[in-house]
C-alpha cells in the first residue's frame, strides 16, 4: 500500500451569483503572485490541486482560450517537481454562455478538457467537477448560486449533468493520456436527528452520496432515487452511468467542522435558525457539533464509511478550519492521525490535502457577499507577500517525518470538548466511535501569563480557555519580573512553552510623579524577563503602546505610525515603554505588541463603557476632540497577537482595529450603535482634559507587516453585540432616560489603552 502522502491545494472557487463572479484566485492574489508556487513547494508537498478552469481559460469561447497563466503557472509546478491534480471546474458553473442546467455543459467541459490534456500531456491527476453534490445543492436546491434554481428537478437534472460532464472529460483526456488519474472530489458528512425526523435523516444520508452512486453505476432501479430521477425525466440519463460507469481512481473526501449536520423537530429550540424543509416538514438544521451530545461522528468513522460502500482508495482533499492558529492545528493533526489509523487498518488512504494554501474569502456567507472576511491557512495573504503560519511549518514536518509537534496540540480541539455547546445537548446517538473523545495530554506544556491583576492578563487568561490553551496567570506574588531570582524560580517551576508578559505600570499621569516605579515595572522588569526567557530559547510577548511616539521635530503626524517609523515620547510612560521594546529585541523570540486605546467586554472600566453608561442615565460626557488614536477591541488583540505567538513570530507588530478617530468622534459613534444620543458627547480640547502627562495629538498606529485586525466598525459592532449576550451588569442593556433638563457635563474618564489597562492598579 502506498506511503501516506501530504498534498496542497488552492481555494479557487469561480462561483457565479447572478451575473457577477466570485474568484478566489483574484481575492487571494494568487493571480498575480507566480512565486507563490515556490512557496507551495517549500512544504514539502507531493501534489496541488490546482486551478485549470473553464470559466478563467475560456470565459469566451474555447477558440479564444487564453492559457498564458496557465502555461507559466503549469511549467513552473512541473520545474518543481509538484504534481497537479488539474482542476477544470471548481464551484463552477463554467463561462457565461453556460448553464448546469443544459445537456451543453457536459459537452463544453469535455471540449475544454480535451484541450487541456492536448496542451498538458504529462498532467496525470485531474478533478473535472469538483464537489457536484454540494455544487448542484447550493446551486439548484437552495438558490445561492447561478442559476439560483430551489427545485429538487433542478437539482438532479445539474447533478446528472455535472457528472456526465466528469464522464465524457475523462473519456476525452484519456485519448490523449490513457492512464491519466480521475480523482472525484466530494464533501463528506452525515446526517443526525431526532427520531421524530428518521425519515427526513435516511433521505438526506443517502443524499450524501448521490454523485459518486451516479459515477459508479449504482443508480438503478433499485437504488433509494430511481423514481426521483425517473419523475424528473432523467431515467434515460443514469441508465447511462450503470451501462458506462466512470469510476474513480481516487476518492476525494473535503470535511469541514460545519459539514455533520443535526436536525431536530423542535424548532422553537433554536430561535435564530432558519425553518428547512429538507425531507420534512419542517425542522432546525444545525451543526453537530454543536449540540450532539455524543459528538459529530469525525472524519476516521466517515472514511470508514466510504471505504465500507465503495472499496476505492481514498485521500482527504479539504483539511481546513477557519478558526484559530491552535485549532487549525488540532484540525489537520486529526486528520493525519485519523488517516493514520485507518491506513493500519487496512484501508487504502493516500493522502492528506492541506486546504487552503492561501486561504480563503468569505466563505462564511457561502460567498454570496462580499464582506471581505479571511480564514487564513500555510501562508496569510494579509501581509505584503505571503506570511508563513504554524500551519506551513507543520506541513513540512508531516511531509519530512510523518508525525509534527506544537504544544497546542497537548490539548484537543473544541470539537472534542465540552465547551462546544451553543444549545442545550441532545443525546440520541447509539455509537460512540473511538475517534470522538482524545483527552488532553496528562501534563499539557502551558503558557505562562504574567498580569492576573490586570484587564490585559485575565483577557488573555479567559482567550486561552475558550481555545482550550493550558496556562497559568500569576501576579506579582507568584513572580515579580523586577526579580531575576523570582523570574527564574517561576520558569523552573511550570516550564512554560512561552511567556506572555501582560504586566505592568498603566497609569500615564501617576508615572510622571512616580517614574522609579513606572520604570521599574515597565523597563526593568521586561528586561529581566527578556534577559531569563533568552537563556531558555523560550518565546516571550510583551506589549508597548502608541505613546512611544509624537515627539518627532517635524510636528504633528498626519499619517499611522508603523512599526519602522523610529520612537520618540512625549512622557514617562512612553520612554519606558521605548526602554523595554528595545530590551525585549535582545530575544530572537521576542514579540513586541504595540497597541492602543483599549476597549472591550471584558472590563467595565474602559473608555466606551463609562461613556455608555454615562449616555444610557442622560448625562453629557466630555471627550477630547483633537486627539487622534486607533481603538483596539481587547479580544481581537488577545486573539491575534495569540495567533502570532503559535506562529513563532518576533520582532514589533502594531496591531489594532483599523482606523484612526479622536476620543469624541468614537463617542458618539459608539452611541449611535447603543441607540443613545450622541448629541450628548461634547467634544472639548486636550487641554481641558486635566492630563498630567504630555499626550500626542496624533498617535494613530498601522502596520507594514500584516493587517491582520478587523476595521474599527466591525470590531465596535462585536463589542456591543457581546454586551448584549453577555448581559454585563452596569454596562448594558442600554436604556435611554428621558429627562427635562440635561444634567451637567461629565468629562469622560482618561481613556483606557495598553498604557491604562486596569485603573485600579498601580501595576499589573
Amino acid at each position: 500500500m502506498p506511503e501516506l502522502e501530504i498534498w496542497g491545494g488552492l481555494e479557487c472557487t469561480v462561483a457565479r451569483i447572478r451575473n457577477t463572479y466570485v474568484d478566489q484566485t483574484l481575492l487571494n492574489g494568487h493571480e498575480r503572485r507566480p512565486d507563490d508556487l515556490d512557496r507551495f513547494a517549500s512544504l514539502g508537498i507531493k501534489r496541488i490541486r490546482y486551478p485549470v478552469l473553464w470559466e478563467r481559460v475560456a470565459p469566451n469561447g474555447i477558440e479564444r482560450a487564453d492559457w498564458s497563466w496557465t502555461d507559466e503557472r503549469l511549467e513552473r509546478l512541473r520545474e518543481l517537481g509538484v504534481l497537479p491534480i488539474a482542476g477544470l471546474t471548481h464551484h463552477g458553473s463554467g463561462p457565461r454562455h453556460t448553464s448546469m442546467l443544459e445537456a451543453s455543459f457536459a459537452t463544453g467541459l469535455a471540449e475544454f478538457a480535451a484541450r487541456v490534456a492536448e496542451r498538458y500531456p504529462w498532467i496525470d491527476a485531474y478533478t473535472p467537477v469538483n464537489e457536484p453534490l454540494t455544487t448542484a445543492r447550493f446551486s439548484g436546491l437552495y438558490g445561492f448560486w447561478y442559476p439560483h434554481t430551489t427545485d429538487e428537478a433542478s437539482f438532479l437534472r445539474m447533478l446528472v449533468n455535472e457528472t456526465r460532464a466528469t464522464q465524457r472529460s475523462m473519456r476525452a483526456i484519456r485519448t490523449v493520456n490513457p492512464s491519466a488519474m480521475l480523482i472525484q472530489t466530494e464533501d463528506i458528512t452525515r446526517i443526525h436527528g431526532t427520531p421524530p425526523l428518521v425519515d427526513a435523516v435516511a433521505f438526506q444520508n443517502q443524499r450524501r452520496w448521490l454523485s459518486l452512486d451516479l459515477l459508479t453505476g449504482r443508480v438503478d432501479e433499485d437504488h433509494p432515487f430511481w423514481s426521483r430521477f425517473r419523475d424528473a425525466g432523467l431515467a434515460d440519463a443514469i441508465t447511462a452511468f450503470v451501462e458506462e460507469p466512470c469510476i474513480p481512481d481516487i476518492l476525494g473526501f473535503n470535511h469541514y467542522l460545519t459539514s455533520e449536520r443535526f436536525i431536530d423537530h423542535r424548532v422553537t429550540r433554536y430561535p435564530s435558525v432558519p425553518r428547512s424543509r429538507d425531507g420534512s416538514d419542517g425542522h432546525a438544521d444545525v451543526e453537530a457539533v454543536s449540540v450532539l451530545a455524543e459528538g459529530p461522528a469525525g472524519i476516521e468513522a466517515l472514511l470508514r464509511e466510504a471505504w465500507e460502500r465503495y472499496r476505492l482508495p481514498l485521500a482527504i482533499t479539504e483539511a481546513h478550519n477557519g478558526s484559530t492558529r491552535d485549532e487549525q492545528l488540532r484540525w489537520l493533526n486529526d486528520f493525519w492521525q485519523a488517516a493514520l489509523n485507518l491506513k493500519a487498518d487496512g484501508v487504502d488512504v493516500r493522502a492528506v490535502t492541506v486546504w487552503s494554501l492561501l486561504g480563503s474569502y468569505d466563505w462564511n456567507r457561502l460567498l454570496t457577499k462580499r464582506v471581505g472576511y479571511y480564514e487564513s491557512g500555510p501562508f496569510d495573504v494579509r501581509s505584503p507577500q505571503p506570511r508563513e503560519t504554524a500551519l506551513a511549518a507543520m506541513t513540512r514536518q508531516l511531509a519530512a517525518t510523518g508525525t509534527a509537534d506544537h504544544p497546542v496540540l497537548d490539548s484537543p480541539g473544541l470539537w472534542h470538548r465540552a465547551d462546544r455547546f451553543r444549545w442545550a445537548p441532545v443525546r440520541i446517538c447509539p455509537y460512540t466511535p473511538a475517534d470522538r473523545r482524545r483527552p488532553a495530554t496528562a501534563e499539557p506544556r502551558m503558557l505562562l501569563i504574567v498580569g492576573a491583576t490586570g484587564t490585559l492578563g485575565r483577557a488573555f487568561a479567559r482567550a486561552c480557555t475558550r481555545r482550550g490553551l493550558a496556562y497559568r496567570l500569576v501576579g506579582r506574588t507568584d513572580l515579580d519580573i523586577a526579580d531575576r531570582a523570582s523570574v527564574d524560580a517561576a520558569l523552573a517551576l511550570h516550564r512554560p512553552w512561552a511567556v506572555i508578559n501582560a504586566a505592568g505600570f498603566v497609569r500615564v499621569d501617576d508615572a510622571e510623579r512616580m517614574e522609579d516605579q513606572c520604570r521599574r515595572e515597565n523597563a526593568v522588569g521586561p528586561a529581566i524577563l527578556a534577559a531569563a526567557c533568552a537563556a531558555l530559547d523560550v518565546p516571550l510577548v510583551g506589549f508597548s503602546s502608541d505613546l512611544v511616539f509624537g515627539g518627532n521635530k517635524e510636528g504633528t503626524k498626519e499619517t499611522p505610525y508603523v512599526e519602522t517609523d523610529p520612537v520618540a515620547p512625549l512622557n514617562v510612560y512612553g520612554r519606558t515603554k521605548a526602554e523595554a521594546e528595545q530590551a525585549m529585541l535582545t530575544h530572537r523570540r521576542g514579540l513586541v505588541i504595540r497597541t492602543s486605546a483599549f476597549f472591550g467586554p471584558w472590563d467595565e472600566h474602559n473608555f466606551i463603557a463609562t461613556t455608555l453608561r454615562a449616555l444610557a442615565d442622560g448625562t453629557p460626557v466630555r471627550a477630547a476632540a483633537d486627539v487622534t488614536v486607533s481603538p483596539t477591541y481587547v479580544p481581537d488583540l488577545v486573539n491575534t497577537t495569540l495567533d502570532l505567538l503559535i506562529d513563532d513570530e518576533n520582532g514589533i507588530w502594531h496591531l489594532v482595529n483599523a482606523g484612526a478617530v479622536t476620543w469624541a468622534e468614537f463617542a458618539r459613534d459608539a452611541a449611535r450603535r447603543a441607540k443613545l444620543d450622541p448629541s450628548l458627547v461634547e467634544g472639548i480640547a486636550a487641554a481641558e482634559m486635566g492630563w498630567t502627562a504630555a499626550r500626542p495629538r496624533f498617535s494613530a498606529l498601522a502596520s507594514t507587516r500584516g493587517s491582520i485586525m478587523p476595521t474599527l466598525d466591525n470590531a465596535l459592532a462585536a463589542c456591543l453585540r457581546s454586551w448584549g449576550e453577555e448581559s454585563m451588569t452596569g454596562v448594558l442593556p442600554f436604556t435611554q432616560t428621558q429627562r427635562t433638563a440635561k444634567p451637567t457635563a461629565r468629562r469622560a474618564p482618561t481613556p483606557t489603552s495598553a498604557r491604562d489597562s486596569d485603573r485600579r492598579d498601580a501595576a499589573e
